[in-house]
């Protein structure tokens, strides 16, 4: 069993950043991540919005960054899969796939996964016409045909959003009315860009190296016409990733991670952060902050101990 200050379970923006400051703090950190560091970022083809590069980065090219600084100040990325968290006499073990770590404090920064619709060319346009994240790629789409599918607020406010660049954002909603609070839908019925598809459902891709149409079904009637478009938003909702801390911290309806102003959690010695907590926008760059700041908390609580 390996034994360190801090174990950090997930190395995305968040988890990274933590580790940076953890490491800064001279705090011994280990970073488990079950596949490659990045996170939910890397379903993204390109980052225009993240301060500091103004011509924009790779994903990849971006997280290969965070690591590389996280542990030039010592933190250690280990390749498992964090399962559960047990209590240690007055600290926590995290139980991993290959092997167990001993920590003082865990921050959690699991991150959530974006719902997709499970059709079976949806992977292979991820970054080639499919998003999942409208303020990171709908600069890509100037003057495009695009379609935005979900009902929700999120969707409502991602396709009065893509109006900015698009010449028609076809908004997709299997019922015959919204979820979304009455301002917003005031906002996209006043909206001349935003076309409603009600009652329609998605049911194929089209396109082999790029989207080039969807195929619409309408669960009122039973037909179905193709939509050539250039690229499809998917909003309808993120899971976090919070299997291995259900039971032992606070959760909100959402299942996302109660935390109070310093990133503490409900149990002592577990801090949060990143897009499983339950107030932060799902940008790489408040995935940062609060990465940091519950680094910060994690040195001045592991200090008064």
């Amino acid at each position: 069993m390996e034994a360190c200050d801090v174990v950090i379970v997930g190395a995305g923006p968040a988890g990274l950043s933590a580790a940076l400051y953890t490491g800064r703090a001279r705090l011994s950190t280990i970073v488990l991540e079950k596949s490659i560091p990045g996170g939910q970022i890397l379903v993204t083809d390109w980052i225009e919005n993240y301060p500091g590069f103004p011509d924009g980065i790779a994903p990849f090219d971006l997280m290969d960054k965070f690591r590389a600084q996280a542990e030039a100040f010592g933190a250690k990325i280990v390749t498992d899969d964090a399962r559960t968290i047990v209590r240690d006499g007055d600290g926590w073990i995290v139980k991993g796939g290959a092997a167990d770590y001993r920590a003082r404090a865990v921050i959690v920064a699991t991150g959530a996964a974006y719902r997709r619709l499970g059709l079976p060319n949806e992977a292979n346009l991820v970054g080639k016409g499919v998003s999942y994240c409208a303020t990171c790629d709908g600069a890509f789409f100037r003057d495009s045909e695009i379609a935005v599918v979900g009902g929700g607020d999120q969707a409502l406010m991602e396709a009065i959003f893509l109006t900015k660049f698009a010449k028609t954002v076809h908004l997709i909603h299997r019922r015959d009315a919204f979820r979304g609070t009455k301002i917003l839908q005031e906002r996209v019925a006043a909206n001349a860009k935003i076309a409603v598809h009600w009652s329609s459902v998605i049911v194929e891709l089209r396109g082999e190296d790029k989207l080039e149409a969807l195929l619409l079904k309408n669960t009122q009637s039973g037909t179905e016409h193709a939509l050539e478009v250039e690229g499809l938003f998917v909003s309808i909702g993120m899971d976090p990733l919070n299997e291995m801390v259900k039971g032992l911290v606070e959760l909100n309806e959402w299942g996302e991670i109660v935390v109070k102003p310093n990133m503490a959690t409900s149990q002592p010695g577990i801090f949060a952060a990143g897009d499983i907590i339950d107030f932060t926008p799902h940008q790489v760059a408040t995935a940062v902050g609060t990465g940091v700041h519950a680094a910060i908390s994690v040195d001045e609580y592991l200090s008064q101990k």
